[in-house]
């Protein structure tokens, strides 16, 4: 798999990153192994989880693998904190505090003295932002993450923490920031993409596949074993079954039809090589589902595919 810089770091990591949000949850051990194998046989390095993927569950069973399967220099992971679940409720903590305490909390589930890539999972209005970025500058100074980085910003948010970050000698400077981006959701073209690019962040998009819509699952309706179907996720995929996007899929699967590809492999390929894009970040419920994804690999769009997807995905009104 190839490889790349994220933003202006000299850390490298693949072009496709492995999601585990579902790690611990709705894809069991087994399962999640398997991904790992897939994943690393196949070139890819970048592993994404967070403290409040599936209450913890999904870095416990990330960092155990990751001990059985591959060696730990051979792999980029990251993390995120400030949104977890707290008596069954969702809840967002951003606090310094809080920040560093979520941080140690996952080394711990890790078994790691130090993830590679930490980063805000979103913005709060509750919280001086000058005291969240000091969690990260923490961080980095006492070695617990290598790299920093932000998610869910918009761009005057991106743009004022990458601001203050360079704003004096020895803070820790941003080197990515992970975002929703797909064909069915770019709203982040508007703003946050151009802060990113000017601000020499790499951008990690998460649901690359418009949260699996793209892949045309959902054209005659919803499977029962897919996320649509899952009291978990069931909202989450609903966002996307409309019309408008509905359209989109269509286009994306009479693009794939003409290349002889799949639709997940058109979807895929149009993000993952957006300029500014280092990695999208894709979560497989099954092995079977990544080593799908993977196929990308071998994928580059023609000009003119790109062309008539942009503008069938374009509207007027965004979902972000």
């Amino acid at each position: 798999m190839q490889q790349r810089f994220l933003g202006q770091t000299g850390l490298s990591v693949s072009r496709l990153g492995l999601g585990t949000m579902t790690w611990g949850r709705d894809t069991d051990e087994h399962e999640a192994r398997e991904q790992l194998v897939a994943f690393t046989e196949a070139g890819g390095t970048l592993l994404d989880t967070a403290a409040g993927y599936t209450d913890g569950a999904s870095e416990r069973l990330l960092g155990r693998l990751v001990r059985e399967v591959c060696a730990r220099d051979e792999v980029v992971v990251a993390t995120k904190a400030g949104i977890g679940r707290r008596r069954g409720e969702r809840f967002v903590d951003v606090s310094r505090g809080h920040l560093l305490s979520s941080l140690d909390a996952s080394l711990e589930r890790l078994g790691l003295d130090h993830v590679d890539l930490w980063q805000v999972h979103t913005w709060s209005d509750s919280v001086p932002l000058e005291e969240t970025l000091t969690a990260l500058d923490l961080a980095q100074s006492s070695g617990r993450a290598a790299y920093v980085g932000i998610s869910n910003y918009t761009g005057w948010q991106s743009a004022q923490a990458a601001t203050w970050q360079r704003a004096a000698p020895g803070r820790a400077q941003l080197a990515a920031h992970q975002v929703e981006y797909s064909l069915l959701n770019r709203a982040v073209e508007a703003e946050v993409l151009p802060a990113a690019q000017a601000l020499g962040l790499g951008v990690l998009p998460w649901s690359p596949l418009g949260r699996g819509v793209l892949t045309g699952k959902y054209r005659a309706g919803t499977p029962a074993d897919s996320r649509a179907a899952s009291p978990h996720f069931g909202s989450f995929v609903g966002r996307y079954l409309d019309p408008a996007s509905a359209r989109v899929v269509e286009a994306v699967a009479k693009a794939a039809d003409g290349l002889g590809w799949s639709a997940l492999e058109v979807a895929l390929t149009w993000v993952r090589d957006r300029p500014g894009v280092t990695a999208p970040v894709i979560g497989a419920r099954t092995a079977a589902q990544l080593r799908d994804s993977l196929k990308a690999e071998e994928c580059e769009l023609p000009a003119e595919i790109i062309e008539a997807l942009e503008d069938v995905s374009a509207r007027t009104e965004d979902t972000a």
